[in-house]
């Protein structure tokens, strides 16, 4: 069974470890397929699957794909050369395992690594049948013992309620935060995602034909509260884009986190719907919240928005990554500058296309340049936020933010790890 090998290799050496993954210095794949940065303001899927096996190379002997949104693909914690559409980063937490899994099996082109996630995706975008269906990509004629899957946020309203209640990029034109958190409980108490998320499912088991590959399984994973809820010195500190921000204050932070948590009982509350349908579990959930306990926004004698705490494990806008010092260097700067006609920041033009895409930092771009194109006297919360001759930066600067930083993804590497050492 192949899987032997891979449990082998997860369950009983030292790999999967804490301390032991932590003190290895990971190597990436030497080919890593990257696609051109269109700034068409359209979302778009990989022309083919981001993998980590060379063309002409010997039969990877591993394989599995990565789906779903960008906390899947590990938007802001790195490239090399241009960054691809779907801000896919060096240290996400499949290309983290995929770099383990070929480490252990002879080299990079022993695994077959699908890299399918996209930054702004939501359920429809994962379903087959789609035009940007992640699932129609899938490749099942190579290895796939397993599947990663992320999504959830963008169904369920998290930008919105990071724009209208944190940052509001938007300024006064953002909408209210109450309005925000009421509609994204409302879509969290809906059925629609329910529905979309088991058929993905089941879509991804049919995919690989489930019936003749037993061992194959999917590993669903959530995502982590952001803040602190408990400190009281955050509730006179701010995010916000624009002077005079919204402030964090507790309920807000209480509220935020309340959502998180709902979020992940309902997928949890999916997954094990699913698994009661067949005689041994097709999923694992992955609840890694409790492992960001410390590393959230507004801990304990920290002055937000703390851009040089490498502890906290979110992103904030324009925030640098805290990768290890052993891959620093394969860190390229998201500082690109867009150019002035770039139509990402048309304020006439730029948000149809935005709003289409889902990306957190076509959005942010377009709803700044919109709200400083009403109000031009609009002051800025820090000059940092655009460049010295006021162009803006690429979208992946802003919409990072309140994304896990490199030490969050390998945070999530090894709950999934843990979680797997549990399967019969």
């Amino acid at each position: 069974m192949r899987l032997v090998a891979l449990f082998t290799f997860f369950v009983f050496s030292g790999v999967a470890s804490r301390r032991t993954l932590q003190q290895r210095r990971l190597a990436t794949p030497e080919i890593q397929h990257v696609l051109g940065n269109s700034e068409s303001g359209h979302y778009r899927k990989p022309l083919f699957p981001v993998s980590s096996v060379s063309p002409g190379s010997v039969d990877p002997v591993v394989g599995f794909v990565a789906l779903g949104d960008s906390y899947s693909a590990g938007i802001g914690t790195g490239v090399k050369g241009k960054e691809d559409d779907c801000r896919h980063g060096l240290g996400a937490h499949g290309q983290l395992i995929a770099t383990d899994l070929s480490t252990h099996h002879g080299g990079p082109n022993s695994t077959a690594f699908q890299f399918l996630s996209c930054t702004g995706a939501v359920t429809e975008d994962v379903l087959s049948g789609g035009e940007d269906s992640q699932i129609d990509s899938f490749n099942t004629s190579v290895p796939v013992d397993f599947a990663l899957l992320s999504i959830g946020g963008n169904d369920l309203g998290f930008f919105d309620v990071m724009n209208a209640c944190v940052f509001r990029f938007y300024n006064f034109y953002s909408g209210t935060c109450e309005t925000a958190l009421e509609n994204a409980r409302t879509q969290i108490e809906g059925d629609d995602f329910d529905q979309r998320l088991e058929i993905i499912i089941m879509e991804i088991l049919d995919k690989v034909k489930w019936e003749k590959k037993p061992s194959f399984f999917i590993t669903v994973t959530g995502y982590a509260r952001f803040f602190n809820e408990f400190t009281d010195a955050c509730d006179d500190m701010s995010f916000g884009i624009w002077w005079n921000g919204p402030k964090l204050k507790k309920d807000l932070r209480i509220r935020m986190n309340a959502m998180v948590l709902t979020v992940n009982a309902k997928i949890h509350k999916i997954v094990n719907a699913i698994n009661s349908k067949f005689t041994t579990d097709k999923v694992v959930f992955v609840d890694y919240d409790k492992d960001f306990d410390g590393h959230r926004f507004c801990e304990e004698g920290v002055e937000e928005p703390a851009y040089d705490r490498k502890d906290t494990w979110f992103f904030l806008v324009g925030g640098s990554d805290n990768a290890r010092n052993g891959t620093q260097e394969l860190r390229a700067s998201d500082l690109a500058t867009l150019p002035p006609e770039s139509p990402l920041v048309d304020p006439l033009s730029c948000l149809e296309p935005a709003q289409r895409s889902g990306d957190w930092g076509k959005l942010a771009l377009c709803y700044m340049a919109m709200a400083a194109y009403r109000d031009p006297s609009l002051q800025l919360a820090r000059g940092d936020l655009v460049t010295e001759n006021s162009m803006w930066y690429v979208p992946t600067y802003y919409g990072k933010t309140f994304h896990p930083r490199s030490l969050g993804h390998e945070t999530i590497r090894d709950k999934i790890y843990e979680a797997w050492r549990t399967l019969k």
